[in-house]
């Protein structure tokens, strides 16, 4: 008996190791070109996400970790977010001016429109494309703005830490979403290539 349970968790072990190296070879290639099975394996990388990232913060940095799976994630979910008809845009708050004169709520930092920050343009593009745009200053006011917006599709502009994190979170929820990472990230001055989020605007219209 014991001798069977020992061969299973042997072979179990083997396998999840087997799974998990071919699923993190996978994100990697991801970054550079389309990958077959793409939801597959970021599934496989959400099993295993914990002791990937205790491996990742002990060998390298767990930042890698992330953009791999955001980079997967987004080829995984592609289709399925060109499909959605009511989007909303995350940014994260410390993209804005350290002046901002917007108060938060909420769903976020009201943005004034004062002309300080990318927000000003960022705000009207997004309602260009059909997008409402939320400022949000953690992950926690998700399941807020999900609750009061009837939203299909979450565009995300953030680190990848985020951006995986929230695409964790919302697996099982019927919302689809997509990731863009930012050139910089921190607490504050953070940055964007506004070019990359207008491309993605262009690649998803409706």
């Amino acid at each position: 008996m014991y001798n069977i349970i020992g061969k299973v968790l042997f072979y179990f072990i083997i396998v999840s190791l087997l799974l998990s190296g071919i699923a993190l070879f996978v994100s990697r290639r991801s970054l550079t070109g389309n990958i077959y099975l793409a939801g597959f394996f970021a599934n496989v990388l959400d099993f295993f996400y914990l002791p990937l990232r205790q491996l990742f913060l002990k060998f390298s940095d767990t930042r890698i970790l992330d953009k791999w799976m955001a980079s997967l994630k987004n080829r995984a979910y592609k289709s399925d977010f060109a499909k959605t008809k009511k989007r909303i845009l995350l940014a994260p708050h410390c993209m804005r001016s350290l002046d901002c004169p917007a108060y938060s709520t909420q769903t976020g930092i009201q943005c004034k429109s004062c002309g300080k920050c990318v927000f000003t343009q960022l705000k009207k593009d997004a309602e260009k494309y059909g997008y409402k745009l939320f400022i949000v200053t953690g992950s926690s006011f998700i399941k807020n703005i999900l609750k009061m917006e009837a939203a299909d599709g979450v565009l995300m502009i953030a680190c990848d830490y985020e951006i995986n994190k929230v695409m964790r979170a919302l697996k099982g929820k019927n919302v689809a979403s997509y990731g863009i990472p930012m050139e910089r990230d921190g607490c504050f001055g953070t940055e964007v290539d506004y070019q990359k989020v207008l491309d993605v605007f262009e690649i998803f219209k409706n």
